[in-house]
């Protein structure tokens, strides 16, 4: 069979009826990447593949570490043919991983290179991939626009005066909105050494004093506004392990100042105040109209000689094992008996966690939203097919597959949107499988109105874009 050809991912009649006739051709809302304002702002031209493709890209840097690739050749200072050399070297011999697909549809969209890279002929695809990049129109923006992407939400800290957000709205890209997502983190996470110092850039950001954790609060509240006013519409908060507790206000606010003091917390106390400004911003997020993302179970910087070498985000991490079922249940709880419950999609790193986050999914409804409190994409580790397969066909046996708001990116890098494509064939070929085994009328009017929904009008929905 020939290597990805049209039909790649799509086994049956069905499923490439509905990819090629419906969902290939839907726009893209990226709802949660990581993608530079500044970058987009600056219409970001790149010096050559290397940097385009590799650089941040630290999905890339894992797998050739794991093929016992020098660092030089990865975050290093070596000469970027040989970084393209290295990774050509590693992509060859990584079959069954994600990355071996992403690769190729990456190629292919964006250079129309069918062939598969691999040591032999990675000198002179580096050489044919620079002299594409060395087009003008292979550039930040272009790229969006040849992506037909129509909202990207970036990920951006409270403090951040978004002045990128509103020159890129000067300076709009033809079809596509940048908004931007308010990241709490630094303010929610107390335990952090750096939480003290991030008040006083709290503090100057919002223009009033933040001496309790009210302050702190109502601070982020003006930050969240200021947000609002340039258009976003989301929360991100990312809790590795989300808190067992949730503290009253007295005891919030003695946790706050006993931080600011310079004393450590247990662990009891930390999550205490984390519960308690959660629960305080779902309420905000609420009145706003806003939607809160909640990211759980991820474990930062497990290899701390790397992480003293090159620092945070560079392929470190990893999935926890923390149980989360009781705390999710009780923060979702927490906001839902005070009417305060925003819409709420929740994404897992481990696996295991799916059955129990996809139930409690059901029990936080309203009336007149579909889905209101949903499962998100596989993500991060999971991202890969068996992954998102696993969560279709839960999210489908446990929830409505159907209101579901799709694929995201969760990206650095603007040569990342086939992530879509690759989402859109596994989801088609899923359904499609199940309307050919009998499990589903082969009803187009319900099933074009699935996959489009999925691929793109639930979210544009959903989030209010």
């Amino acid at each position: 069979m020939e290597f990805m050809n049209e039909d790649f991912l799509l086994s049956g009649k069905t499923a490439k009826a509905l990819y090629h006739e419906v969902a290939e051709h839907q726009p893209i809302i990226d709802y949660h990447c990581h993608l530079s304002p500044a970058e987009i702002a600056g219409d970001k031209r790149f010096s050559s593949i290397t940097e385009a493709w590799l650089g941040g890209d630290h999905y890339k840097w894992r797998l050739e570490r794991l093929n016992g690739i020098d660092e030089s050749l990865i975050t290093g200072n070596a000469p970027e043919r040989e970084k393209f050399r290295a990774y050509a070297e590693t992509l060859e011999t990584a079959i069954g991983n994600p990355l071996y697909h992403w690769s190729h549809l990456e190629m292919k969209r964006y250079f129309g290179i069918s062939e598969p890279l691999n040591s032999r002929n990675a000198d002179r695809l580096f050489d044919e991939m620079n002299l594409r990049i060395a087009k003008p129109d292979f550039s930040a923006k272009n790229l969006i626009k040849k992506s037909n992407v129509r909202i990207i939400c970036t990920t951006d800290d409270p403090a951040d005066d978004l002045s990128f957000h509103r020159a890129i709205a000067a300076d709009p890209i033809e079809n596509c909105r940048v908004l931007p997502t308010f990241r709490p983190d630094k303010a929610v996470l107390i335990e952090k050494p750096e939480f003290a110092d991030y008040m006083e850039k709290l503090s100057a950001a919002a223009g009033m004093p933040v001496n309790s954790a009210d302050d702190c609060f109502k601070a982020l509240e003006k930050r969240a506004r200021f947000f609002a006013s340039v258009g976003g519409k989301l929360s991100d908060h990312d809790f590795g392990r989300l808190p067992a507790r949730i503290a009253d206000d007295a005891e919030a606010a003695a946790t706050w100042e006993k931080r600011m003091n310079g004393a450590e917390l247990s662990e009891a106390e930390a999550d205490g105040y984390k519960g308690w400004i959660i629960v305080r911003l779902a309420a905000l997020f609420a009145e706003m109209d806003w939607t809160m993302q909640l990211h759980v179970g991820s474990m930062r910087n497990n290899s701390s000689r790397m992480f003293g070498r090159i620092g945070r985000d560079t392929g470190f991490d990893t999935m926890s094992d923390y149980e989360c079922a009781n705390s999710l249940s009780r923060l979702l709880d927490a906001m839902d008996s005070s009417g305060a419950l925003p819409r709420t999609v929740l994404y897992t790193l481990n696996p295991k966690d799916f059955y129990p986050m996809i139930a409690l999914c059901g029990c936080f409804t309203e009336a007149g939203i579909r889905a209101k409190t949903q499962f998100g994409s596989a993500w991060w580790f999971i991202d890969h097919r068996d992954g998102m397969e696993q969560q279709i066909k839960t999210s489908a046996s446990m929830n409505l597959l159907s209101a579901f708001v799709g694929m995201l990116t969760d990206s650095r890098s603007f040569l990342s949107y086939p992530r879509h494509e690759y989402f859109r064939r596994i989801f088609c070929n899923v359904i499609g499988g199940w309307v050919d085994a009998g499990e589903f009328p082969c009803d187009r009017t319900a099933l074009d109105r699935i996959v489009s929904g999925v691929c793109y009008e639930n979210a544009e929905k959903y989030f209010g874009f």
